[in-house]
């Protein structure tokens, strides 16, 4: 990680004074770093990280970084992870064009160094990220989403790209299909697993970057609401579904939709999916030989349903 670090510096230095402020104000709030992470882990799971290996990890970061940049206009954040976001100090065109930048980087990275089977890969997540947040846009307006249109939400918005960094990672070192195939679905199942969790914390108590209840708020419908309206009568679904169309952006309409979330099992049981999620990317994980990187991918995949924040 060391060694991708000052890679990835290199990459996003820049002659423009401005970007490179920006791009130093990037770096220096950076997060868990699990999807490069992954990249690596990934490609150690088959061999030695190589140059192919430390690009396909520089082209995940970069294109994530550019999503996350692009996210918070989209959202009109003012904050991520406690720092201020980009648009918040330096306005909304501004945080558009960092983020067009960081997207064109790392396209280019693949283009320059003949990785077009790294491109490949991580423009189809790419494709599906974006067709996964206007799904929820688009559903959010009705408030009618099904249990299987979360999960597919889902999958495209957050899943589509682990499971990206997960198969490069690979790709970087073996060409077997079938451990690539292998590789994109652990990647599915661990998304899966890492989204309900960051779902859950909108209804728990914990200190986690973002404020709780923002999803209520932003009438986003994840896993424990929509149990939870799926286990009540005509009467209390039309009164929360009311609430939260037209009142959300009240605190004590928030705590009475958590409240109601908690009281008819949705915490629960969006844990209980988010574990069954965990096991079967373990059970796929445990079809590889035993090596220090499969153990590593075992204690990042517990992280994921573990972590606090």
């Amino acid at each position: 990680m060391r060694d991708f670090e000052v890679r990835l510096k290199e990459t996003l230095r820049s002659e423009v004074a401005l970007l490179d402020r920006i791009t130093y104000y990037i770096a220096h709030r950076k997060g868990k770093q699990v999807r490069p992470m992954m990249v690596l882990l990934s490609a150690k799971l088959f061999g030695d990280v190589n140059d192919s290996s430390f690009i396909a990890a520089t082209m995940v970061e970069l294109l994530h970084t550019a999503t996350l940049v692009h996210d918070d206009v989209v959202d009109e954040a003012e904050k991520r992870r406690g720092f201020f976001s980009i648009n918040a100090l330096w306005k909304n065109k501004v945080a558009v064009l960092v983020g067009d930048y960081f997207l064109a980087k790392g396209l280019m990275i693949a283009v320059e160094n003949d990785e077009f089977l790294h491109l490949k890969i991580l423009n189809r997540s790419v494709k599906a990220m974006s067709e996964g947040e206007l799904l929820q846009i688009a559903k959010a307006r009705r408030l009618d989403i099904k249990e299987e249109v979360y999960y597919k939400i889902i999958e495209k918005k957050t899943a589509s790209f682990i499971a990206a960094a997960c198969t490069v990672g690979a790709a970087s070192i073996t060409t077997d299909e079938e451990a690539l195939e292998k590789m994109h679905q652990l990647g599915i199942k661990i998304g899966m697993a890492y989204q309900i969790k960051d779902d859950l914390f909108d209804y728990g108590t914990d200190k986690i970057g973002k404020p709780r209840g923002i999803d209520i708020k932003e009438k986003k419908m994840t896993l424990p609401l929509i149990y939870a309206l799926q286990n009540a009568n005509r009467a209390e679904k039309r009164k929360i579904i009311n609430m939260v169309k037209n009142n959300s952006h009240k605190s004590n309409v928030v705590r009475e939709v958590i409240q109601f979330a908690t009281e008819k099992g949705g915490i629960e049981y969006a844990a209980k999916k988010m574990y069954a999620y965990r096991e079967e990317a373990l059970d796929i994980l445990f079809t590889f030989p035993k090596n220090a990187a499969r153990d590593a991918l075992e204690e990042l995949i517990h992280f994921v349903t573990e972590r606090k924040k």
